[in-house]
């Protein structure tokens, strides 16, 4: 995947507009459905390289700022059955590199939570660039991976009455983006 390959690329230093972007998370509860939340407060810088491949991210989000549209669901997240919100007060991405898989784009990288670090592949679908109504240069994308919550020692669960758990073992975490290009 090349940068002419990609209407609009340019190479340079991108900041996340955290106003149209957003940090979210989805796991299966009660073994029929899914419950979603993101996190409010987040932050991300992105390099992007001559070439595409050549391009790396530096990632957080305030482990404080979860929320799932449920205050006591939230308050449990923040917990030491969940994230530790005051001993981990920041989950972070940072990439290690990139690479065209089947014609998609992958970010590789290194995902801490709770104080344990996993490597982990975002997959990337580009939305676009182009500039805003005030002269800003922008991109967009969406990027997903499914991780193991018990990997980063998010092992609480609850048994159900009539058998299975509560909570689902997979995370599904979308990021949906806008970051503008630095002058």
């Amino acid at each position: 995947m090349t940068a002419e390959q990609i209407p609009g690329y340019r190479a340079g230093t991108w900041t996340i507009d955290p106003t149209h972007s957003e940090v979210g998370f989805s796991v299966r509860h009660l073994a029929i459905s899914k419950v979603k939340g993101k996190f409010e407060n987040f932050d991300a810088t992105f390099v992007t390289g001559e070439n595409p491949l050549d391009s790396s991210v530096q990632a957080s989000a305030e482990v404080a700022s979860v929320t799932t549209n449920e205050k006591n669901r939230d308050e449990h997240l923040r917990t030491g059955d969940f994230f530790a919100a005051d001993e981990f007060p920041q989950l972070t991405f940072s990439s290690t590199g990139a690479r065209e898989e089947n014609g998609s784009f992958v970010v590789d990288g290194d995902l801490t939570m709770r104080g344990i670090t996993k490597p982990v592949s975002f997959n990337f679908e580009f939305g676009g660039f182009g500039e805003d109504p005030y002269g800003n240069y922008k991109a967009g994308f969406t990027a997903t991976t499914v991780v193991k919550r018990e990997d980063f020692g998010l092992t609480w669960n609850a048994p159900l009455e009539k058998g299975g758990l509560l909570l689902g073992s997979d995370v599904t975490i979308s990021i949906d983006v806008q970051a503008a290009l630095q002058a």
